[in-house]
């Protein structure tokens, strides 16, 4: 099975919902026209990345008219959007959704939430609390959220679970040349990566970033396709908009993994096994440290005692 994937490598209008939904049709037709199959927005891209307080006033709930909207372009082809998701209770999640034949099929809300240099994500979002993959008409899908993949244990936890193609949304910003290369340090390694995963685990990376500025902060585009042997199948321009069209075929998915069984060798239980034994030791240090004290205390007790 092939699947013809394109990427809108937009610039979003910061917190104007009506502006960037014009934007997202615009996009579903050019995919369509150009006979794509399957669209991936970047992060955030309905609202825009800085949103700061104004993440309640641009915040989407299962019944809001935009997701109507979206769900009925969605009938012409299946895409993934980035948006800030309200839940029933009130919380705002950094979200990518899929959204396939006229219904949400799948929500993904961002699970590492970066507060370090200029990110504050934390203070403005609720965490998600899972990695799921999901059955779509194309076969076994996982969405990731730009954070998520610079955590390891997100791409394994996708890869366990059967997925043949990562769809990354993402936001990443400009951080820096590397010295001696006219690349952005970013940009170097997310095409690490990328790379890496995408052989490593035997998948597609579907890796899709914006462009643009926003409160003075660019982001480098750069957005990319890579097969599970870990070759650059597309590749977007840096810096500027663009339109990423190009087909992936599953088959190699199948060769890959027969070639290097990896996932088939992979021990689950000794992993689980390993991070209960990693997450107890915290409490059990403190558990001996305890009885170290308490000994101690009693010894001092008993000393005095005899005199």
């Amino acid at each position: 099975m092939s699947i013809r994937i394109a990427i809108a490598q937009m610039n979003p209008r910061l917190g104007d919902l009506r502006v960037n939904l014009d934007l997202y049709e615009q996009y579903l037709q050019r995919a369509a026209a150009g006979g794509a199959e399957l669209l991936l927005f970047p992060e955030l891209s309905l609202t825009g990345y800085f949103l700061r307080d104004t993440v309640p006033s641009v915040a989407l709930n299962m019944k809001s008219t935009e997701m109507t909207r979206l769900k009925a372009l969605s009938r012409k082809l299946p895409f993934v959007a980035g948006m800030v998701e309200e839940s029933a209770d009130h919380r705002f999640f950094n979200s990518a959704v899929y959204f396939e034949e006229g219904e949400v099929r799948h929500v993904h809300r961002k699970v590492y939430l970066p507060t370090y240099g200029m990110f504050d994500e934390q203070r403005y979002f609720a965490r998600g609390d899972r990695v799921r993959v999901f059955d779509s008409k194309f076969g076994r899908l996982a969405l990731l959220i730009c954070e998520d993949l610079w955590h390891p244990s997100t791409i394994y936890l996708a890869a366990l679970d059967g997925a043949l193609v990562v769809l990354c949304p993402s936001a990443s910003p400009l951080r820096g040349i590397v010295d001696g290369q006219n690349q952005d340090d970013n940009a170097r390694y997310w095409e690490m990566i990328n790379r890496a995963y995408a052989e490593t685990y035997s998948l597609f990376m579907i890796y899709g970033n914006r462009c643009g500025f926003e409160d003075g902060v660019g982001f480098w585009g750069g957005s990319e396709i890579v097969d599970p042997f870990g070759q650059l199948i597309a590749k977007a321009k840096y810096y500027d908009e663009d339109f990423l069209v190009a087909e992936i075929a599953l088959e190699s998915v199948r060769r890959k993994r027969t070639m290097s069984p990896l996932l088939r060798d992979e021990d689950i239980d000794l992993t689980i096994n390993e991070l209960m034994r990693i997450r107890e030791r915290p409490a059990a240090a403190v558990e001996i440290q305890k009885l170290k004290g308490a000994t101690v205390q009693r010894f001092k007790a008993a000393k005095k005692a005899k005199r």
